[in-house]
C-alpha cells in the first residue's frame, strides 16, 4: 500500500443555523470566510489538497449550492474528482455511501471531512492522517479524537478502549451529545470529542453499512444508478434518494461498529458551530473583544461583534454577541447564542426571507442585491462577471426594466439583439422571451426595477440555459 493516496471525501451539506444572520439555507456557514479571508469550504479543500497525499477530492453537497461550491472551489485553484449533488439533506450516512460507491476506483482509504470546521496546526494534522491511515489499513473506521475542554452537550464522545499501536486505540464507547453530568463524567475518564471526520477503507464503511443499514445502499445506488452526470456534477435521482431514512454517520455506524479507532489529535480543533465557538476562537483585543468590519467599541468587553454592511457602535457591554449582515442585526448574550435555531425555526414559519437568502445573492452568472422590495415592485442590482449570462427566459407576471450602469450588455428580447451601454436602458414587457449577456471584459452592472402582480424567483420559465 506504499505510495497509494488517501480520497477525500468532503461533506458540504451543512445548514449552519446557528450562525444566522450570516448562514442561511442559500448560502450556509462552510461558504463564509469566517476565520480568515477564504470560506471554510476553501480552508478545507486546501488543507487536503497536498497531491503527494492527496487525489482530487470528492464533493457532497445540496444542489441549490452547486454553482457557488463549484466557483469557491475554481478560486482556489481546486479541481474535484466529482461533486455529488443532492436532492434533499438526508444528513451525513447517506453522502458517505454515495461517494464510496462512486469511488469504485480508488485504491486508497477515503477520508471523510467536513467542509465547516476550523483546524489549526498542518504538522499535527498530517501526523493524525498518518496514522488514520494505519488504522483504515488494518481494517478500522478511524475517527480523530479531540481533547475536550470542557463538558460541550452539543458533541458526541469517543470512549477509548486498548491501545492499538501508533498512539491510536480501539473505539470502545461512542456517546452522542450526552447531558452535562455525564459529559463531566466522560472528560473525568479520559474521553474524547468527536471531530466528525474519518478514514476508512471503502469496502470496510460499505459492510458496515450493510450490517446495520442496508436499505440505505440499495436506495443510495438506486439515486446513482437513475441519476444524470453533467460535466463535474452527479446528480442523485430524486425518487430513491427520497425514499431512504436519513441518519448520521454516527448513529447508523460508530454507536454499533466492533471496528471503530481513536486517533488523538493535538491539532486546533471547533465545529464554529455558534456565534460563541467563533469568539473562543477569535484572535481578542485586551479586553477580550473580537470584532470584525467598520467596529467601534468603547468601554466594552468579551464581546463578539462583526458588520458587514454597517458600521457597529457599542458603549459599555459584555458578553455580548452583536451581528450585522445588511438585512439583519443579532443581538445575543453570549451564553444564549443556541438558542439561535429556534429563532430561525420561527422565521421559517413565518414565512419570512431572512432565514432563507440574503439580499446578496450569488449565481452562476454573479450576484445580485435586492435594493427595495414591496407592493407590486422591487429593485435590484445585478452583477454579471465578463462574458456570463442568464438564462433565456419568460415572465409570466412581471415586467422589468434594465438600466446599465457599467460595461456592455447584450440583451436578446424576442429575438432581437439589443447592445447597450452605460445610462442606456431597455424595458422588458410581461411574457417577453430575454436574455442579459456580459459582452465586455469587465464587470456589467445593471439596475433590474421590476413591476407587477407576483415577483418570486419561481416566475422564471427557463427556455434555454
Amino acid at each position: 500500500m506504499a505510495g497509494v493516496k488517501i480520497q477525500p471525501i468532503i461533506l458540504c451539506g451543512g445548514a449552519g443555523t446557528r450562525l444566522w444572520p450570516l448562514s442561511r439555507h442559500m448560502f450556509p456557514k462552510q461558504l463564509h470566510a469566517l476565520t480568515g479571508e477564504r470560506s471554510l469550504l476553501q480552508e478545507t479543500a486546501l488543507r487536503v489538497s497536498d497531491a503527494d497525499r492527496f487525489t482530487a477530492p470528492i464533493i457532497v453537497c445540496n444542489e441549490v449550492h452547486r454553482f457557488a461550491v463549484g466557483a469557491q472551489l475554481a478560486e482556489v485553484g481546486i479541481t474535484p474528482a466529482r461533486i455529488i449533488l443532492e436532492p434533499q439533506p438526508k444528513n451525513t450516512a447517506p453522502a458517505l455511501v454515495a461517494a464510496a460507491l462512486i469511488s469504485v476506483e480508488q485504491e486508497g482509504p477515503l477520508f471523510a471531512v467536513p467542509s465547516d470546521h476550523f483546524i489549526s496546526g498542518d504538522a499535527e494534522f498530517f501526523d493524525a492522517v498518518d496514522r488514520a491511515a494505519g488504522a483504515a489499513r488494518d481494517g478500522r473506521i478511524a475517527t480523530f479524537g479531540i481533547p475536550p475542554s470542557k463538558p460541550e452537550t452539543g458533541y458526541g464522545y469517543l470512549v477509548a478502549g486498548e491501545k492499538l499501536g501508533d498512539g491510536t486505540f480501539a473505539l470502545a464507547g461512542f456517546i452522542e451529545k450526552p447531558r452535562e453530568p455525564r459529559a463531566r463524567a466522560l472528560i473525568n475518564e479520559g474521553a474524547f470529542w468527536n471531530s466528525g471526520m474519518f478514514l476508512y477503507n471503502r469496502d470496510v464503511l460499505l459492510e458496515e453499512i450493510g450490517r446495520f443499514e442496508p436499505s440505505m445502499i440499495e436506495h443510495v445506488k438506486g439515486s446513482i444508478e437513475r441519476g444524470r452526470r453533467d460535466q463535474d456534477f452527479l446528480w442523485l435521482e430524486p425518487a430513491a434518494f427520497g425514499e431512504l431514512r436519513g441518519n448520521s454517520i454516527d448513529y447508523a455506524v460508530m454507536e454499533r461498529t466492533q471496528r471503530g479507532a481513536i486517533v488523538p489529535a493535538a491539532f486546533r480543533w471547533s465545529d464554529i458551530g455558534s456565534w460563541e465557538a467563533l469568539w473562543s476562537i477569535g484572535e481578542k483585543s485586551e479586553q477580550g473583544n473580537v470584532a470584525h468590519g467598520d467596529v467601534r467599541l468603547i468601554d466594552s468587553k468579551n464581546c463578539y461583534v462583526r458588520g458587514e454592511d454597517a458600521l457597529i457602535a457599542a458603549i459599555g457591554v459584555e458578553d455580548l454577541v452583536i451581528v450585522e449582515s445588511g438585512d439583519a442585526v443579532l443581538v445575543a448574550r453570549r451564553d444564549r447564542v443556541q438558542d439561535l435555531k429556534q429563532l430561525v425555526a420561527d422565521l421559517k414559519r413565518d414565512r419570512r426571507r431572512e432565514h432563507h437568502n440574503h439580499r446578496h445573492v450569488h449565481r452562476p452568472w454573479g450576484h445580485f442585491v435586492t435594493l427595495t422590495e414591496g407592493p407590486g415592485h422591487q429593485v435590484k442590482v445585478l452583477t454579471l462577471k465578463p462574458g456570463a449570462a442568464i438564462s433565456l427566459q419568460i415572465h409570466r407576471q412581471r415586467a422589468e426594466h434594465w438600466v446599465v450602469l457599467e460595461g456592455e450588455a447584450e440583451v436578446t428580447l424576442n429575438g432581437r439583439i439589443v447592445n447597450l451601454r452605460a445610462h442606456e436602458a431597455i424595458d422588458v414587457p410581461i411574457g417577453a422571451t430575454h436574455r442579459l449577456r456580459n459582452a465586455g471584459s469587465s464587470v456589467l452592472r445593471v439596475v433590474e426595477v421590476q413591476s407587477g402582480p407576483y415577483l418570486g424567483e419561481d416566475d422564471i420559465e427557463r427556455v434555454e440555459p
